[in-house]
């Protein structure tokens, strides 16, 4: 049980931390009380912005002799409220977003140490000045901070051949429950002196330990990159040809993203300056990316090869190969506005899954069939990162209906009917956004029990008084 910080405990934050670091006036409050999407609003009895990680240490060690929470926060831009407050207003809200310092960038070890409050994009900048890159890329990425990028283990659309942040944080530095501080930011590629402590924290969303800095894997720079739009019938099309491009290819294959006709036609409609690069309309598209460092070979040669011959065969329909940067920026335009136009279409019910990439196909045919049947007049709109698996799983209202008061009357019944499909093929209900409060009640519907048993294990030997981030990712019992 934790306790609402008195009048005497905030003082002595605000002495500890001086004004830039703490504020409880709530015009500054506000704007980081609600998720982005305007979902879920929360209550904080102060914004702490500590500069140091000493300072998150003096924070936490206080919250928890006076058992005060703490919510983190970075870039706000949690897909499930993962970073707002609890409604009744006794925690403190800790943005890390002034601790966005670059330690350091090294070429020799592919390795760049930054803290939390760091912005994606900020670091893809630094990488590239020494000739490297930060291979994890998303549309929040002038926003989102690494901290909650670990946090969340953020996915992105390069999950494919470099994998999500789990795969690419090679140490971090986080300030525990108790205040202490674990220095564990050696980027070390061998290192077996037992568990992986630094993976407990990255997916934890903040409920083990604040993130305060971590050492991120670096990879060559793009020499050269080959971007294709392509038009086929079937999802299970899409998945031969992605094997096909892979044997052909290599790991030269980063992106490989499925969208239905209905996704081109929305942002054609929503979005200006965007057209279509295909002279027919299909079913369904693929945009693939592939690219290799300037010393090997253009990955388009290999591509375009490829490619004539599944249009020869039937395999797909028709395709475009962007043939300069400015044409792979508008391909890649198409794909990252999707969730823009969504918006500007209206609310629907939201799904982020998994399931094996092998079942993708068959799941993408008889999960929309069976939502629409048992839904009627709904609209599926699914989309995402074919290459591993992961599904934005849309359903949309009737036409006509007052979507709003239509999702709150069946949105809880549309998402435990999809959950239940992605749980038939051994999938996950929440592949790359993280459980947050949004998730959480489905989280404890679906989840086996073990796996919930040893959260909150893990969960009551760290965080013994429940300071950190409360109501997110671990279901009360």
């Amino acid at each position: 049980m934790t306790c609402v910080p008195d009048a005497t405990f905030l003082a002595l934050l605000a002495r500890r931390l001086g004004p830039k670091g703490f504020t409880a006036d709530p015009r500054a409050l506000a704007p980081w009380l609600t998720d982005w999407r305007g979902r879920v609003a929360g209550q904080a009895s102060a914004l702490l912005s500590p500069a140091t990680t000493d300072e998150v240490a003096d924070i936490v060690r206080l919250a928890a002799e006076a058992r005060v929470a703490i919510v983190p926060q970075g870039g706000n831009t949690s897909m499930v409220a993962g970073a707002v407050p609890p409604a009744e207003g006794g925690a403190l809200l800790l943005s890390l977003r002034r601790m966005n310092a670059i330690r350091s960038v090294s070429a020799d070890d592919n390795v760049a140490v930054v803290e939390a409050g760091v912005i994606l994009a900020t670091l893809h900048e630094a990488a590239e000045q020494v000739g490297r890159r930060f291979p994890l890329s998303l549309a929040a990425k002038g926003s989102a901070t690494i901290g909650g990028l670990i946090s969340t283990n953020a996915g992105g659309t390069q999950v494919l051949r470099f994998g999500a942040m789990r795969a690419l944080v090679l140490g971090v530095e986080a300030v525990l429950p108790s205040g202490d501080r674990f220095d564990g930011l050696s980027a070390l590629r061998k290192d077996n002196r037992g568990y992986d402590l630094r993976q407990l924290l990255v997916g934890a969303e903040g409920t083990l330990g604040i993130v305060t800095a971590a050492s991120l894997r670096l990879v060559p720079a793009v020499g050269r990159r080959a971007v294709a739009w392509i038009g086929l019938d079937r999802p299970a099309d899409a998945l031969r040809l992605l094997r096909q491009l892979e044997e052909a290819t290599g790991e030269a294959i980063e992106t490989f993203e499925l969208l239905p006709r209905v996704a081109l036609d929305l942002v054609l409609a929503h979005v200006p300056g965007t057209r279509a690069p295909l002279a027919g309309s299909h079913p369904w598209y693929v945009l693939l990316e592939a690219t290799a460092p300037a010393a090997l070979p253009d990955p388009a040669d290999s591509l375009s090869g490829v490619l004539a011959g599944a249009i020869e065969s039937g395999a797909i329909n028709d395709t475009a190969i962007a043939a300069s940067e400015a044409q792979a920026d508008a391909l890649w335009r198409l794909r990252e506005t999707v969730p823009e136009a969504e918006r500007a279409d209206g609310p629907a019910v939201k799904h982020d899954i998994s399931v094996p990439v092998s079942a993708t196909p068959d799941f993408l045919a008889t999960a929309i069939s069976a939502v629409e049947r048992q839904f009627a007049g709904t609209r599926v709109f699914a989309f995402g990162h074919l290459g591993d698996g992961n599904i934005h799983f849309n359903v949309r209202p009737p036409e006509g209906a007052d979507r709003p008061d239509w999702i709150a009357r069946h949105g809880a019944a549309v998402s435990c009917l999809v959950h239940d499909l992605v749980g038939r093929q051994g999938g996950s209900i929440s592949a790359e956004h993280g459980i947050g409060q949004i998730r959480l009640a489905e989280f404890a519907r679906t989840a086996d029990p073990t796996r919930l048993a040893l959260l909150r294990a893990i969960k009551g030997a760290l965080d013994p008084h429940g300071i950190m981030n409360p109501g997110k990712l671990i279901p009360a019992e």
